[in-house]
């Protein structure tokens, strides 16, 4: 980035698309926007979206990424404003909707649950609900693998938020929950989010009231739970609602109850809806090329018939298989956006004050400097180098970085590793999967149909480890 007294003249070059249209592609078909964008202006381009003001300016080179996200507060504002789109979801005390030291106190309070002892408490806890989820698939009939690693990561955060996994309670808001998230599954559905002339609860059928009258319903719940843990405090619980309910502020105060809603609802669809999606696309890429799932099985037959979650974690190929997976598409396109506060150069750019900014993951994650042939899988790319958190951000960066990036990446390691040890898979569906909006974030069109074939012998593992 260039910090010269001297600013150049020119802004970021526009794309000459009508703003209607841009709008339209961005909702509708997300990828190739951005990619046309970038043949035209390949580092830095203004576009014209909905859900941010308007107007937006995405960034894809690494290094000015890195500028934009470690400069908060000086030369780049991260407010919670930017991120209203997602108000109707979250609501508007959630810690991505909060600024400075606010937003830096409620980092601090949902950090611990993420990291330490207690995410390694998960370990069992995955593989039991991963096997629980797969064991219920009937041999030799298509299933979305999509909806199923949803379930799995649906019931491992409901446990870690909540500390629940049984009772009518746990059931219906789990239903709902899962209801909600799938209204948003398709670009078309996804277009509520992004325009408010179309949030209008016109009845129990229409999209917006069913959205409105499902959050009624899970806002019941959640707020039952609340009270019922405020009457009869357990103090030996360490599930995050807890921990949440057990924090003061620097004035002694607790979080009010619509402030505790929000971080859990936040909690729940960013931990289960993105990590679903993740865990899906990597079930597709091993099963879309066998030598891959075949490397990968051999590298686990290397722990043994029943190996520590933390060795699982560790293992190199299968990090690279994720990292890779998170790569080629990941499940956040665009890191959350900055605001300037003074006129700056950037890339040989003039950005005004005002101008909010966004890095592009997805663009970052396909250029051919860092990524030859970005449109191929490949794993061992991540053997072969370290890449910068500013080449390689999935989780986006700064001061806004995903908050559960620990859990989310044990998660997607150990239910993967489970699911290759203990099933044989194939995929259904000859087509490939590619990439569609869902919500904010994209996921495969198709869902990644699958098929159960049989169980993994024992014989198979301990062949496996003569391999290897």
């Amino acid at each position: 980035m260039n910090t010269t007294t001297q600013l150049p003249d020119s802004l970021p070059s526009s794309l000459k698309t009508p703003a209607w249209l841009q709008q339209l592609q961005w909702i509708g078909d997300p990828v190739s926007y951005m990619e046309t964008a970038a043949r035209q202006h390949p580092e830095i381009f203004a576009a014209s979206v909905v859900g941010f003001g308007g107007g937006l300016v995405f960034v894809n080179q690494p290094q000015a990424i890195q500028a934009i996200l470690t400069n908060d507060r000086k030369t780049f504002l991260a407010p919670g404003s930017t991120n209203r789109i997602l108000t109707p979801l979250l609501g508007e005390s959630a810690v991505i909707m909060l600024d400075g030291d606010r937003h830096k106190r409620r980092r601090q309070l949902l950090m611990p649950p993420f990291h330490g002892e207690r995410m390694r408490a998960y370990g069992q806890l995955i593989g039991e609900l991963t096997t629980a989820a797969f064991d219920q698939l009937p041999l030799d009939q298509p299933f979305s693998a999509r909806s199923v690693t949803q379930e799995i990561s649906l019931n491992i955060i409901m446990q870690a938020v909540f500390g629940l996994s049984e009772g009518d309670r746990f059931q219906h808001l789990k239903q709902l929950l899962a209801s909600m998230a799938d209204l948003f599954r398709s670009p078309l559905s996804s277009s509520f989010l992004f325009f408010n002339s179309l949030q209008k609860d016109l009845g129990a059928w229409s999209p917006w009231g069913k959205f409105v009258r499902d959050r009624e319903r899970i806002d019941s719940l959640i707020y039952a739970e609340i009270a019922e843990r405020r009457l009869q405090p357990e103090g030996d619980r360490i599930d995050i609602l807890s921990l949440l309910m057990s924090a003061r502020d620097e004035s002694g105060q607790p979080l009010t109850d619509q402030e505790l809603r929000d971080e859990l609802m936040t909690l729940l669809f960013a931990g289960h809806e993105t990590t679903a999606t993740a865990m899906s696309w990597a079930l597709y890429w091993v099963h879309h090329q066998p030598a891959i799932r075949e490397r990968l099985l051999q590298e686990l037959a290397t722990l043994g018939d029943t190996p520590e979650p933390t060795d699982i974690f560790r293992l190199p190929y299968l990090t690279a298989v994720c990292n890779e997976t998170l790569r080629i598409y990941p499940v956040a396109m665009l890191t959350f956006p900055r605001v300037v506060q003074e006129p700056i150069a950037m890339l040989g750019r003039r950005l005004e004050a005002g101008t909010m900014v966004v890095g592009c993951i997805y663009l970052v994650h396909q250029r051919e400097d860092l990524y030859p042939n970005p449109k191929q899988f490949r794993p061992e790319r991540f053997l072969e180098r370290q890449f910068t958190p500013y080449e390689f951000m999935p989780f986006g960066g700064g001061v806004r970085r995903c908050i559960g990036e620990a859990l989310a990446m044990f998660e997607m390691k150990l239910a993967l590793a489970t699911i290759l040890s203990r099933y044989e898979l194939a995929l259904a569906d000859t087509q490939p999967e590619f990439p569609r909006r869902r919500g904010v974030t994209l996921a495969p069109a198709r869902g990644v149909k699958m098929v159960l074939t049989g169980l993994r012998s024992r014989q198979e593992s301990a062949l496996a480890m003569e391999m290897a």
